[in-house]
């Protein structure tokens, strides 16, 4: 049976899809990696008094998003991908309430912490959609 063939050809596409993929064809790296960068400018801007550790963690869960996803990429199974891709989702998660937290405190102003918090929960929505395509099983040959 030819490898092109259409049935092989999609089980092919789909383990190539998370073994040692390259991070930067993803499109939720490039939207994670953005805002990696504008959550560390954001977070420049806090008081140098009492925020320090906020400004710390927030930056880490922002870091944690991104790098899991790369990590992510350099498993050798599905299993292992989506591993990744799950404790990406849940840094988004504590990032969003870390974002919450430093507007609530007015460390953050409201139109910056919506903007940041929309991009947050638009990654994640990503990251999972990610997650499911890499758990779904390929279709059996033929």
């Amino acid at each position: 049976m030819p490898l092109v063939e259409a049935g092989w050809r999609v089980c092919r596409l789909f383990v190539a899809s998370w073994r040692m993929q390259d991070h930067r064809k993803l499109d939720v790296w490039a939207r994670a990696h953005a805002h990696c960068i504008a959550v560390r400018r954001a977070t420049r801007a806090f008081p140098r008094r009492g925020y320090a550790a906020l400004e710390s963690q927030t930056v880490r869960a922002a870091e944690s998003v991104l790098f899991n996803i790369i990590e992510g990429c350099g498993t050798r199974t599905a299993k292992d991908f989506a591993k990744f891709l799950d404790t990406s989702i849940k840094s988004s998660k504590e990032l969003e309430g870390q974002l919450e937290i430093a507007r609530d405190y007015g460390v953050l102003k409201p139109l910056q912490w919506h903007s940041l918090a929309a991009e947050t929960v638009e990654i994640r929505r990503m990251t999972c959609g990610l997650r499911a395509k890499v758990l779904r099983k390929p279709p059996p040959p033929g």
